[in-house]
């Protein structure tokens, strides 16, 4: 992360400024009481945005009319910034729009959205610990990275020694990526990414800040042997746009529970396809928003599967939503309940607690 810059932070994004804030849910209510949820991040702020700034002008509109309550969310959102905070706070607004709509329709989202384009989905493990990934019948393989740009020549050691490692563990013929978090500069990468050229990798993870599209393209272009992958810190279509219009990606990645939510992830996905680029949400298979989305989504040819538990406990067990499908080798097809099929009841919804 780039709070990396400074040693005294830790590496684990719980343990970082900010990490410890909570899940945001948002609960929209139809006049006949049918209700949809959506979920977000970032806490208290996110919570304040949805409550002060959208519930109020989306109050009483028609609930099935999501791309005009989009536009509205957009729109009000202009003097606040449409990234970060807003654009989270719209996320969470939009997951529960098509969560109710779902429900109203009785379909599962991925049928509002046009229909499965395929049987199951293709997910990609992240974790460092390959040998629990492939034991659970994970073909392909995202680690983590281990070093700053502020590092040296030290830092691009400790890359190649870990990239190496999981490269011989896995061997040549499955899909290997990894995510700096934006802990890279230009010349880091660049000189990174020749040390990285014998170990085949499938992509380079958002290696830069989001701020820095011109960097990535000149990135891009140095190093045509590996695709470079990001989104999950740009946030909305117009920065996807500039990305695609400076030919500094070859995978996005949005984040739906950041970036704008399911509405503005089709929308990058649009972008994207009429460039021939692929879109492959970040962590889009841990929650039913990324798998709709996946499921109805023609060029998505994958979808990411963080593993953020202990080994040995069945993937089943792990899940943080109720009714949330999980990868049965490295293969998940979403619930076709309606909605994105959560089973949340409603005695689990509580308001906000500001704090």
């Amino acid at each position: 992360m780039p709070v990396n810059f400074y040693p005294e932070f830790s590496r684990r994004p719980d343990q970082m400024p900010g990490g410890d804030l909570k899940t945001v849910w948002v609960q929209a209510v139809a006049e006949d009481g049918t209700w949809g949820l959506g979920q977000c991040a970032f806490g208290d702020p996110v919570a304040a945005f949805v409550n002060t700034v959208i519930a109020p002008i989306l109050e009483g509109r028609n609930c099935m009319a999501i791309e005009h309550l989009n536009d509205l969310m957009l729109r009000v959102s202009q003097r606040f910034g449409t990234s970060g905070t807003a654009s989270t706070a719209r996320s969470g607004v939009d997951l529960a729009l098509w969560d109710l709509k779902g429900k109203i329709l009785d379909q599962p989202v991925f049928s509002l959205l046009g229909g499965p384009v395929r049987k199951s989905i293709t997910c990609y493990a992240t974790s460092d610990d390959l040998d629990w990934s492939q034991e659970l019948g994970f073909t392909k393989f995202k680690i983590t990275n281990p070093s700053h740009y502020s590092e040296g020549d030290a830092g691009i050691k400790a890359v190649v020694e870990h990239v190496a490692q999981a490269r011989a563990q896995i061997g040549i013929e499955h899909d290997l990526m990894i995510n700096p978090v934006m802990s890279f500069n230009v010349e880091f990468a660049q000189r990174l990414l020749e040390e990285l050229r014998p170990y085949h990798l499938r992509w380079l993870e958002e290696p830069l800040t989001p701020t820095d599209n011109e960097g990535l393209a000149r990135l891009r272009r140095s190093a045509p042997w590996v695709a470079i992958a990001t989104g999950e810190d740009h946030h909305g279509r117009h920065v996807f746009l500039d990305l695609v219009e400076k030919r500094a990606a070859d995978i996005l990645q949005p984040d739906l529970k950041w970036g704008g939510g399911l509405t503005e992830a089709m929308k990058v996905h649009t972008i994207g396809e009429a460039a021939g680029i692929a879109t492959v949400p970040h962590g889009g298979a841990n929650d039913p928003f990324g798998q709709h989305f996946a499921m109805a989504a023609t060029e998505s040819p994958m979808a990411e599967y963080w593993l953020g538990t202990d080994p040995g406990i069945p993937l089943a067990d792990t899940t943080r939503i109720p009714g949330t499908v999980t990868p049965v080798n490295g293969k998940i097809v979403p619930s076709p309940e309606p909605g994105f099929g959560m089973q949340i009841e409603p005695d689990d919804i509580s308001e906000w607690d500001a704090h």
